[in-house]
């Protein structure tokens, strides 16, 4: 890999791929586009020395072998939602793009699964899965933009993870080009296959390090008859807990999302234009209980009874009942609303992280506390799927410019480790969480990753710096 920018070698990289890409597939100078240069992570921009979009596999391959040969390092972009730098540019690296690769290749009902290219946004996937009488449950708050592949190269979780699983419980087989140019294809649709190793779970959260997907098989699941939501509000954590048990044993297989916002969330989003929250403030803790149905004659009641029951336990100080789909998206909406937040709060630095739930609310109050003491003004706002144990943070210095940054995350990832968590929950590592690996992967662990990077990547041409 070079160390230092080398004019004659960018300019027969360019050449060499406009060769064999065409024109319109190289974009340098000013035709490359500003999207281009960043994720959505707070790094800011890097322009890279082309954006390459490619249309096929092969052509994929193709731009990987250019680029292999001349030591050019190549970043993999998807829908460029990431929060941790990983699709961000490198300097005089190549971004290679798979906005063009997009499309359902094919829907087979009989063994439900799907065959999507890896730029696909998730919600073209999950209105293709819908009109094919299918449910993809991934879901998350960037489904108009994100793409597909990159949600596997992320191992993507969002909000129905407690009956769903991660990305990767939903991927049956990849299409994948590796760093020297070669494809492997092992499209396979076949839920039981044990015939040697399960390669694709090496690309599945690697961030685009090991190989480029450019085509997924997916599991399709049932469509739900109904969809019933209640927004709770719980006067204290210990209720919180009690209520999650309370959900996995009564509602069983229906449960299907366990959102907790703190109060301090729930009074910012009161604030933010455009967002009815159904409940007052002054609760110690709100909660979204979603539960999927197959027949919502027996289903419906059954939510409501089982609400009642936690009502009469002493575990709700409060509560509203979904009556339509519109209350269960109004309810949504109040989670999902955290994306106003950089017009609402301003600058900040945003964190998902993982932990045992019954510690959360004490992560929180110390967390709070921390960052009180070494920012003094310092605001921070606390939810998330905690039904899995991801919670997210948002966190900053009112009117501070640039963010105290390395401070915020001494306090949050510091906390992180002495309450046995991760620094990543679903987000990944990327850039900005890889100084942090650390705190949560022994030694040996790192090793491994570094080991398996260099044998299959050994020039460090692929999306080199990001993970570890």
């Amino acid at each position: 890999m070079r160390t230092m920018p080398d004019a004659t070698r960018d300019e027969a990289v360019i050449t060499a791929l406009v060769a064999a890409l065409g024109e319109k597939a190289v974009l340098t100078g000013a035709e490359r586009p500003a999207r281009n240069a960043s994720d959505w992570s707070t790094l800011g921009p890097q322009p890279a020395l082309a954006v390459v979009r490619p249309t096929t596999t092969e052509a994929v391959a193709a731009a990987m072998r250019i680029c292999a040969a001349h030591g050019v390092p190549v970043v993999p972009q998807g829908g460029l939602t990431g929060l941790c730098g990983g699709a961000r540019p490198l300097p005089g690296a190549v971004a290679l793009s798979l906005e063009r690769m997009t499309g359902i290749e094919a829907i087979d009902p009989a063994s439900a699964t799907m065959t999507v290219w890896a730029g696909t946004p998730l919600q073209v996937v999950q209105e293709a899965a819908d009109a094919a009488g299918f449910l993809i449950p991934l879901d998350l708050g960037a489904r108009g933009s994100c793409a597909i592949g990159g949600n596997a190269s992320t191992n993507a979780g969002g909000n129905r993870v407690i009956r769903y699983g991660m990305t990767r419980e939903m991927i049956l087989g990849l299409e994948v080009v590796l760093p020297d140019g070669g494809i492997v294809t092992t499209l396979n649709r076949m839920i039981k296959n044990n015939a040697g190793y399960d390669l694709k779970h090496l690309f599945i959260g690697s961030e685009g390090t090991l190989g480029v997907i450019t085509r997924l098989v997916l599991r399709l699941f049932p469509k739900p008859a109904c969809t019933l939501a209640a927004l709770c509000a719980l006067p204290d954590y210990a209720s919180v807990v009690g209520l999650l048990a309370a959900a996995r044993r009564g509602l069983g297989p229906m449960l299907s999302a366990f959102e907790v916002m703190w109060p301090d969330y729930w009074e910012t989003i009161a604030m933010t234009p455009g967002v009815r929250v159904p409940l007052p403030h002054g609760h110690a803790v709100y909660c979204l209980i979603e539960a999927q149905g197959t027949d919502e004659t027996f289903d419906a009641p059954r939510f409501e009874a089982w609400l009642e029951a936690q009502a009469e336990a002493g575990l709700l100080a409060d509560a509203v009942l979904s009556r339509s789909l519109a209350d269960v998206k109004t309810f949504w909406g109040v989670r999902d609303a955290c994306s106003e937040f950089p017009q609402v709060l301003g600058p900040h630095e945003p964190f998902d992280i993982g932990l045992p739930v019954a510690a959360m609310d004490e992560y929180v109050r110390a967390c709070k506390a921390a960052l009180s003491q070494r920012l003094p003004g310092a605001f921070a706002l606390f939810y998330g799927h905690i039904g899995d144990g991801n919670l997210h943070i948002v966190a900053g210095l009112k009117g501070a410019s640039p963010q105290p940054k390395d401070v915020i995350q001494e306090v949050v990832y510091g906390l992180v480790r002495e309450f046995g968590g991760t620094v990543s929950a679903e987000h990944g590592i990327g850039l900005t969480k890889k100084p942090w690996l650390g705190h949560v992967r022994s030694e040996a662990e790192i090793a491994l990753m570094r080991r398996l990077k260099a044998a299959m990547d050994p020039n460090g041409v692929l999306n080199p710096g990001k993970v570890v």
